[in-house]
């Protein structure tokens, strides 16, 4: 059994039964890239969203066998990240610990070898660390390394995202500069001189989430407040900032957990 409404013509939010539980999803729609195959696919984020992706001619009913399909896998994401969300507890930096990178999940595997330098490195759903044996501090050491790991993908997707919303923001004439700081309650903010500092841990959000705070920044570029001239700035550039917001709040605890 399965219900709809419309937010808006691209999404609905339906709902579905499983077992006696009502589980909740949205469905977007999309038009397929040139030359690529058209297909439904089902993701459930960190913070407890199914979100099913399919293309804009896609039937009501194919999406729902879709849904009803992997029923049981989105009902168990969903138990698993409830589960990890509810018992946040500080990292030992072992293997079998969750990790985060534009939103998925990836398992740390720490893999001691004498003829191996130090790396970090993803590789089928697991964040792989590789550091020489018997090492006394190793869990401090592999927390350098993810840490290290973090603040250079953090430099390549705030920039790469940077350069691809700035035609969005018209009052700004040039690439603004932006520096990465760790910071305990905040995801970024912008000095006065228009100075971006982004946390590292955002990487750990989906690039919907990212986007969300460069562009909340780039909008303190010319609104220095949160003003109603501030918010309606926003509002113009990400329509959808309060949904994006609230993913951020939701997760906040497990990605800033360091």
């Amino acid at each position: 059994m399965t219900a709809c409404a419309s937010d808006s013509e691209s999404l609905k939010s339906c709902t579905f039964i499983y077992g006696n539980v009502h589980v909740a999803y949205h469905v977007k729609r999309k038009v397929a890239a040139a030359g690529k195959p058209r297909k439904i696919s089902i993701r459930v984020t960190p913070d407890s969203q199914v979100v099913v992706s399919a293309p804009k001619d896609a039937n009501a009913n194919d999406i729902h066998d879709a849904v009803m399909k992997r029923a049981k896998w989105i009902y168990n994401s969903l138990q698993s990240f409830g589960d990890q969300q509810f018992h946040v507890q500080p990292r030992r930096y072992v293997s079998g610990e969750m990790q985060f990178y534009l939103g998925r999940r990836y398992v740390l595997k720490v893999v001691e070898n004498t003829d191996s330098a130090p790396r970090v490195k993803m590789e089928r759903g697991k964040l792989l660390v590789h550091l020489p044996k018997f090492r006394a501090d190793k869990a401090e050491h592999v927390r350098e390394l993810i840490k290290q790991w973090y603040r250079v993908r953090a430099h390549y997707i705030f920039n790469a995202r940077l350069q691809q919303l700035l035609p969005q923001a018209s009052w700004v004439n040039d690439l603004p500069e932006f520096r990465i700081l760790s910071m305990k309650k905040q995801w970024g903010s912008c000095s006065t001189q228009g100075t971006l500092i982004l946390n590292p841990h955002l990487v750990k959000a989906p690039r919907d989430c990212i986007d969300y705070v460069i562009l909340h920044e780039l909008c303190h570029i010319k609104e220095h407040n949160h003003g109603e001239r501030f918010y309606r700035l926003l509002r113009q550039v990400m329509p959808e900032w309060k949904s994006n917001k609230q993913h951020l709040d939701n997760m906040a605890e497990l990605f800033l957990n360091d």
